[in-house]
């Protein structure tokens, strides 16, 4: 791919016009909170300097609830964007953009895609030269940095993104799930 495609394109525009009105809101909530404060001060409460303040409130509400629901748009974009990839076949794709997310050594995505294969310790340390300690340890050092504790719940994560997201409780017919990972 040489560069973002147009609905990625419309996406970060959306994104940065999304985040100027943001910026233009908290301005307009200052300069009303400072108005209103100067006014109190100069000529005491009235019903205009009340306005002015209920006004400055309401706008840092919105600049709150803004922000929310701003990076809430992001982060299913993003969890959208995991599931097209994978969708689209993009399996090896969306594997070594988690890799490279969790700041995976190379020995460390080699391994941890070996054992995402079904590989047990000693078959990978067979095919990669090294010490049965030596591939516990860069196991060990994935699933801390993927925030796992085991080879299934390391799994889970890709699967999770090809099901659209974690499965939430027992609602879904099974014993609840530990909390989703960061990915």
């Amino acid at each position: 791919m040489t560069g973002p495609e147009p609905g990625e394109r419309r996406g970060g525009a959306r994104s940065t016009a999304l985040a100027v009105v943001l910026v233009l809101q908290a301005l307009a909530a200052a300069f009303f909170a400072g108005d209103a404060v100067a006014d109190i001060t100069l000529a005491g409460l009235d019903l205009h300097v009340a306005m002015e303040a209920v006004i400055a409130l309401a706008l840092a509400a919105g600049v709150v609830f803004g922000a929310r629901e701003m990076r809430r748009m992001v982060e299913q974009a993003d969890r959208s964007e995991a599931a097209l990839m994978a969708a689209r076949g993009a399996l090896g794709e969306l594997i070594e953009a988690r890799f490279a997310h969790w700041g995976l050594t190379p020995a460390e995505a080699s391994v941890a895609l070996m054992a995402l294969k079904g590989f047990d310790v000693a078959a990978i340390a067979g095919l990669r030269g090294a010490a049965l300690g030596t591939v516990r340890a860069q196991l060990a050092h994935v699933y801390a940095k993927a925030g796992v504790a085991s080879r299934a719940e390391l799994l889970a994560v890709f699967i999770d993104d090809l099901l659209e997201g974690p499965v939430d409780g027992p609602a879904a017919g099974g014993d609840e799930l530990p909390a989703a990972r960061e990915g």
